[in-house]
């Protein structure tokens, strides 16, 4: 397996959880990581920066001090991204949809746009999808729209980078033990608990080794997408847990 050194990655999202895994995970391969996250004070990066992926300004800004700092680009990880809520769809609110769409699906777009100018050749671009995008559930409507989005786009610009030497994959985990759920429940840490309880879930840990996998693959391979889900898990609710 190639390493990363000499290869630059910005990761967004790279606070906590799944993002900040993933910037870890790319710097112990060698690569050179600008994090992104509205808590900057939070981020553990190389180059720690404040990002709000549904702020225009706030991207723009991000990726010309990143790419500046770097030296370049060679690796997007579009990571950002949340869940606000667990009810039916007529009892959720405008705000949170747009806090959602504009998180999950606008900012992702607009950090791809913004980065795909400054990719090098042989670069990357990894995309943080859900097997809420693959298959969907009750009382998630707008998340499992947003994730569906995610997967669809990913998809589009797979046919729009054909022939250009630039990597595309998209990587949809399960049940990954994060802050996902508390910030989905509103800080409700019983709620929040429960989406864990009695299963051993995958790790933030194990979603950032399967990522350095894809972009470490020679040049003429595209691991087109990475589906991870906890062994007792099947689809985005059905999951065997031990009650003993």
């Amino acid at each position: 397996m190639a390493g990363l050194g000499g290869k630059t990655a910005i990761v967004t999202g790279a606070s906590s959880g799944i993002g900040a895994a993933i910037a870890h995970a790319l710097a112990a391969n060698g690569a050179r990581v600008a994090g992104g996250a509205r808590r900057a004070d939070l981020l553990e990066t190389e180059l720690a920066l404040e990002l709000d992926v549904t702020d225009p300004a706030s991207c723009e800004r991000f990726v010309e001090q990143a790419v500046e700092q770097l030296g370049g680009l060679d690796i997007l990880v579009n990571n950002a991204g949340l869940s606000l809520g667990r009810d039916p769809f007529d009892a959720g609110t405008e705000e949170d949809e747009e806090t959602v769409l504009e998180t999950n699906v606008h900012g992702l777009l607009r950090m791809t746009r913004l980065c795909l100018p400054h990719i090098r050749d042989g670069g990357h671009i990894v995309n943080m999808g859900s097997i809420a995008g693959r298959q969907a559930y009750e009382n998630a409507a707008v998340y499992v729209a947003s994730k569906f989005a995610v997967r669809g786009f990913t998809y589009a610009l797979r046919e729009d980078l054909l022939g250009r030497p630039i990597h595309l994959t998209t990587v949809d985990p399960g049940l990954v033990e994060t802050s996902f759920s508390r910030v989905r429940f509103r800080g409700d840490e019983e709620k929040a608990s429960a989406v864990y309880a009695n299963v051993e879930a995958v790790r933030p840990e194990d979603v950032a080794e399967c990522v350095v996998f894809a972009v470490t693959r020679p040049a003429h391979v595209n691991i087109d997408e990475l589906v991870i889900k906890a062994l007792a898990q099947s689809t985005p609710v059905k999951i065997v847990r031990d009650n003993a």
